[in-house]
């Protein structure tokens, strides 16, 4: 009799994953007598389970178990000591299944869980249980999250430590869990700068665990409250509260009197919040405009919605400096970064400075552009500082006498970022117009075409700036002063024409630099210029010669250069820089009949 049955369409053999089955299939052995050829004395309990799996899972088990020991005899049992009983029994889960529910497990066995996948070598089963107690920390725990992240050298895990105990120092400070802290992980966690708590709170909750750990003023007790930062207390705390501890001595008061009294105030090692990455001067982070005028639409967030009348803060620009636009941070927080956004719905630049402060009284400038002409987005990057207050003051506009601003930022940022005399060195080029950087002086058809990064799309017509031989210049204005010590250019190169010119920087349009000189040399093509660094937010490129006719041309410019220089300005036997794009391969140039100069623009869009 045939089959009635219809033949089913055969599934894909080629690949078998029945991984899970395996797993069900050898947790049915966990804790088993059969077949069982070894067996665990953990904390009194006895635990059976055979050599062959664990020495596959574990090099640790293998040198045990197969290693010549007494313990690799049949039958044999092995003592583990400072173990606990509930941990190995996850452990051996683990071995067996590949699985583990530590969602279901207390802190602690998680800890010694941790401690053993630590101890056996097992490294993918350490990096998920620190992945999972990164997402658990809480008042109650971190304290011994922390230190077992110390002792095994768990980076990533303490420092997650340390950014939750930051944000909540006062709750950790009077948590059970600090008395538990070890010395070592106990001074590493107050030495922070970003520990934020009031001195006070630091110094009574050092002073109970010092209690715990023996009350007598030991070399110990004195290395933890050295970590105290005394003159951050006022008169009366270290008169009330630390004198009658006994646990400070009065020289090291005295210092700390001295120094409270002749220092002044930001010179202080302050402690701040730190929240890398975020922006502070929000509303929902407690910032405030506390000085100027039109305060509500400083810190909105609203960067595209402003005009001559809306949209921005502001303050007269007074001569004695006493004016200025002033936020609070909604606490002290640890700051390195500010971005502003000055008033540029025309062609003026401003001037201005930063300070910061802790009360209002004593103001450090982090940022001095006073003597610079700026314009647009500001990117600013300082040393960090603890402060609370911010303060922006206007001290020129090129148009009238008051200083606008539109958005204003403050953060940490942990990107890295180099500095010259108080001047950011940029390492990618600045002068583009998403950087705000534009064209002030050339003709052209498009007003920013020098900077729009098109290398390739230029004829005899379009996609160059150009001025005449002997008057005007091409000017390029940066947002704000960098610290440049090179530049690049594309001239026109259609043909066989040659240029020379040299290059000048300013910072206000009035002082200028000459940083590269090519008056007496015929120069093509790419050019990569290098120089000693030099303050600047204006860059002048003045045409001397063209083979061809009596115009300047020039495609691109960027800067810093972002590629290697072949010759440095200025160096012995230099000559013309015929530079290359990238990997030493000249850029397609337009295909064009040889020997026609491209005219000027009959009629450009722009020219100043």
């Amino acid at each position: 009799m045939s089959n009635s049955h219809p033949l089913r369409p055969l599934a894909s053999v080629s690949e078998i994953d029945h991984v899970h089955l395996l797993s069900e299939q050898l947790g049915v052995l966990v804790l088993g007598e059969e077949y069982s050829d070894v067996t665990f004395l953990v904390e009194g309990r006895r635990f059976p389970a055979h050599r062959v799996i664990l020495a596959a899972r574990c090099h640790y088990f293998r040198a045990l178990l197969y290693g010549g020991m007494k313990e690799s005899q049949p039958q044999a049992e092995v003592v583990l000591e400072e173990t606990r009983a509930e941990a190995f029994s996850m452990l051996l889960q683990y071995l067996y299944t590949g699985r583990a529910s530590l969602s279901r497990s207390r802190d602690q066995v998680l800890l010694d869980f941790l401690g053993l996948a630590h101890r056996y070598g097992l490294q993918a089963l350490e990096d998920s249980t620190s992945d999972f107690l990164r997402t658990v920390l809480q008042t109650g725990n971190v304290c011994l999250v922390f230190d077992v992240s110390s002792l095994y050298g768990l980076e990533a895990l303490g420092d997650a430590c340390c950014t939750y105990m930051d944000r909540h120092a006062p709750h950790v400070l009077a948590s059970d869990g600090f008395l538990t802290l070890s010395k070592t992980a106990l001074l590493s966690l107050v030495r922070r700068d970003s520990f934020a708590a009031s001195e006070k709170e630091i110094f009574q909750a050092l002073s109970r665990w010092c209690r715990q750990h023996g009350a007598e003023v030991t070399e110990e007790v004195m290395e933890v409250m050295a970590a105290v930062r005394l003159p951050l207390m006022t008169l009366t705390e270290m008169l009330n509260v630390v004198r009658p501890s006994g646990l400070v001595s009065p020289d090291h008061l005295l210092d700390a009197i001295k120094t409270r009294s002749e220092s002044r105030n930001m010179d202080l090692n302050y402690r701040g919040m730190l929240i890398p990455e975020e922006n502070l001067a929000t509303m929902k982070h407690g910032a405030q405009v506390v000085k100027g005028e039109l305060k509500s639409a400083l810190l909105d967030g609203d960067t595209q919605n402003y005009d001559l009348d809306h949209g921005f803060s502001r303050h007269p620009i007074e001569e004695d400096g006493r004016a200025g636009i002033q936020v609070k941070l909604g606490q002290a927080s640890i700051v390195n970064h500010m971005r502003l956004l000055l008033w540029d719905r025309d062609s003026r630049s401003y001037s201005y400075y930063i300070e910061v402060s802790m009360d209002e009284l004593d103001w450090v400038r982090v940022v001095d552009h006073s003597k610079f002409l700026c314009r647009s987005w500001q990117n600013l990057y300082f040393p960090p500082r603890v402060c609370r207050y911010v303060r922006i003051v206007g001290t020129h506009n090129t148009v009238n006498k008051v200083f606008h601003l539109v958005a204003f930022e403050c953060m940490f940022t942990q990107r890295s970022f180099t500095l010259e005399n108080g001047l950011v060195v940029p390492g990618e080029n600045v002068a583009t117009v998403s950087c705000c950087a534009s064209v002030v002086e050339g003709v052209s058809r498009s007003r920013n075409a020098l900077l729009n990064g098109d290398t390739r799309n230029y004829d005899w017509d379009s996609g160059y700036t150009c001025h005449q031989l002997g008057s005007g210049a091409i000017v390029i204005q940066l947002a704000q002063p960098y610290a440049i010590g090179s530049l690049r250019l594309l001239l026109w190169d259609c043909d066989d024409r040659s240029y020379s010119f040299y290059v000048e920087v300013s910072t206000n349009q009035q002082q200028w630099t000459k940083v590269v000189d090519r008056t007496r040399v015929a120069c093509r093509s790419w050019q990569t210029l290098k120089f000693d660094k030099q303050p600047a937010s204006f860059i002048r490129i003045v045409g001397t010669h063209n083979t061809a006719n009596e115009v300047f041309h020039c495609v691109h410019f960027e800067c810093p250069a972002q590629q290697d220089s072949e010759v440095s300005e200025g160096s012995p036997g230099s000559a013309p820089s015929d530079s290359t794009d990238s990997g030493g391969v000249d850029p397609p140039r337009p295909s064009r009949t040889q020997g026609l100069p491209p005219p000027r623009p009959s009629s450009p869009s722009w020219s100043s």
